[in-house]
């Protein structure tokens, strides 16, 4: 199988070494790919460092802003080559920048404007970035961190979140006929209760009342990135591959 063996992979939000993001990136890198990462911060360096800096590069970049957008594609070309894959994992939170979860009717404008920017318009942004390059070589992965949280389940004072996840699978699937004749796969992951170092004490405990009893690791979501982000996913393009221990197929979500 040829997977992503010397294929330039970019996975941003990487900045975190418990995180989805990290962890698609240790495991993309251990499959032979050359992998460029990024977060909003300098910690990014330390996650270089642990990965191996040979076939690496790390670039600090908040990507609600355009320029800085321009400014990690063109720094992991230069140092890597032309990207190939794109993780877009950035999202959720930001770090140095706290929101509150309120009711939708609650919600100010300026918090759904951020969420909004965080979660589905810097998706956007680097999605974009990376489209004319795949094009026109003729091949390209772009992998969408959404959740089933938007696209399959609510959860309370959740909006802004749902909506932005939402969102990603509802461009994905366009995205996906645009350039499904021009060698470019766009696919979801939807994960679950995933066990990080961000994770709740009740997100944790949710995740024991999965059918597989327990939250999911970082890893197993890194895994169907993998997949996707691979050669031979060639025929799958514009789904939700859902990563959550089975949790949304159950109507009972407590011990019986």
């Amino acid at each position: 199988m040829a997977g992503v063996e010397g294929r330039v992979a970019l996975v941003t939000g990487a900045g975190s070494a418990s995180g989805i993001g990290f962890a698609c990136a240790k495991v993309l890198k251990a499959q032979g790919a050359k992998v460029a990462i990024s977060s909003t911060t300098s910690r990014i360096h330390d996650r270089r460092a642990e990965l191996g800096v040979e076939g690496t590069s790390a670039t600090p970049a908040d990507l609600t802003r355009q320029e800085d957008v321009d400014r990690l594609i063109a720094e992991t070309e230069a140092a890597l080559g032309p990207i190939d894959i794109l993780v877009n994992n950035a999202g959720m939170v930001q770090t140095g920048h706290d929101t509150e979860s309120r009711s939708l009717a609650d919600t100010p404008d300026a918090d759904w404007a951020f969420g909004l920017d965080i979660n589905l318009t810097s998706v956007f942004r680097m999605t974009r970035a990376v489209l004319p390059g795949m094009t026109a070589r003729g091949y390209g992965r772009i992998v969408q961190m959404s959740s089933v949280t938007g696209p399959v389940v609510g959860i309370p004072t959740s909006a802004i979140y749902a909506s932005a996840k939402a969102g990603i699978l509802g461009m994905t699937r366009a995205l996906a006929i645009d350039v499904g004749g021009k060698g470019v796969t766009v696919n979801c992951v939807g994960p679950g209760w995933i066990q990080t170092g961000s994770s709740s004490a009740a997100e944790i405990t949710a995740g024991r009342y999965t059918p597989l009893g327990r939250p999911g690791r970082p890893e197993e979501v890194a895994h169907a990135v993998l997949f996707l982000a691979a050669e031979e996913a060639s025929y799958m393009t514009g789904q939700l591959v859902v990563v959550d221990g089975g949790n949304t197929i159950q109507e009972y979500k407590v011990a019986l």
